[in-house]
């Protein structure tokens, strides 16, 4: 009798690190997937199951206008607690720290169900950094059965908080997979007006503690870049949060070397990655993804749960200080020997087989 697996999807990520595991469960012969989106991130989620030519067997539509976490959390536990009773899965499956994963993870607990954890162990040390994302990945581990690890140090990380070893499994990063998957058909992708004659800087910031004072540092270090530096093109796809939103057009707009752009599909933001010379950003994936294509990124954040791409030397962590990130970012622009350095093409992140072996594991724990 075929499996029942139960893969959750909130967001714009979710989407892109669990399609290489969806596809890769699909074509196995003992299990039978259904997708469930919860639209934590309503417009970004459906950009992107577009993008991979996905579809939710059961969406939950939980996104609301201005909603808080605790009527978020309230919103998922009730009704993810009315689809496991009525579908009844073998397993639940989701990636990484999002309200939808921790909520999945309780609930399937509280059914009894066993929770498989895609990403598992990534830690910054620091409850308030990322925010809420750091307590939602200890309490997944918590509650999780199974636990697939990107690397060596995140199943550290699980050990150090009491995880037994037998069930931590070092798989890589699905987003690596995902990556190798798009960078196949970039060529179709959307020229977006690039310059080629210019450095490219691809700029991304969206992160709760980055709202308010970090935010408004990060955008003026931006704005004094573009004046101070000619040669330089800076993109900047701009989150659809309100709170995002309008400062960067109120402090960005109709500056030169400057594009203010929507949020970008999968297949055309890769291709923008893979033609900019340098990376700032308080994303979690794309200290994943740019260090793969060898672009150094400047992580605009205090602390990262993904230390490995600092450690090897070619991701830095250069805050939300305006001076710190304009003298980063200058010195990257203006020393060839410091941007090569950096710039390695090293993926400490994975292979671009973690889907294959999270499967593997899969079939062979689900038997047992």
């Amino acid at each position: 009798m075929k499996k029942k697996i139960l893969c959750v999807v909130g967001t714009r990520p979710e989407v892109i690190k669990m399609a290489p595991v969806i596809y890769e469960l699909r074509n196995r012969s003992w299990s039978k997937v259904l997708v469930l989106a919860t639209a934590q991130h309503r417009e970004m989620l459906d950009q992107m199951m577009k993008v991979f030519h996905l579809e939710a067997d059961i969406d939950l539509n939980v996104m609301k206008h201005n909603q808080s976490l605790s009527e978020l959390t309230a919103n998922l536990v009730q009704k993810f607690d009315r689809v496991f009773s009525t579908e009844k899965p073998d397993l639940v499956l989701a990636q990484g720290d999002t309200t939808t994963v921790a909520m999945a993870a309780l609930v399937a607990f509280y059914h009894k169900v066993p929770f498989g954890h895609v990403e598992a162990g990534l830690r910054s040390g620091d409850c308030y950094n990322p925010f809420p994302e750091e307590i939602n990945r200890r309490l997944t581990a918590q509650m999780a059965q199974w636990h697939f690890a990107p690397t060596r140090r995140a199943k550290d990380n699980l050990l150090k908080e009491g995880i037994p070893e037998t069930n931590i499994f070092v798989t890589g990063n699905t987003v690596i997979d995902a990556l190798f998957f798009m960078l196949a058909k970039r060529n179709n992708a959307t020229n977006l007006g690039i310059d080629d004659s210019k450095k490219l800087i691809l700029v991304t910031v969206h992160r709760r503690e980055s709202f308010g004072r970090p935010m408004e540092n990060i955008l003026s270090a931006i704005s004094l870049l573009a004046r101070e530096f000619n040669d330089i093109s800076i993109v900047i796809p701009v989150h659809p949060n309100p709170n995002v939103r309008k400062l960067v057009y109120n402090k960005l707009n109709n500056q030169k070397n400057i594009d203010i752009v929507e949020p970008l599909n999968y297949e055309d933001f890769i291709h923008v990655l893979s033609k900019a010379y340098l990376i700032l950003t308080d994303s979690g994936g794309i200290q994943e993804e740019a260090p793969a294509l060898g672009k150094p990124v400047l992580v605009l954040r205090e602390k990262t749960e993904r230390p490995e791409a600092i450690e090897a030397g070619v991701a830095k962590l250069v805050g939300t200080k305006t001076e710190k990130i304009v003298k980063e970012t200058a010195k990257l622009l203006n020393d060839t020997k410091a941007y090569r350095e950096m710039a390695k093409g090293i993926s400490p992140y994975g292979d671009g087989r973690a889907a294959i072996r999270i499967a593997d594991i899969l079939e062979t724990m689900l038997a047992e």
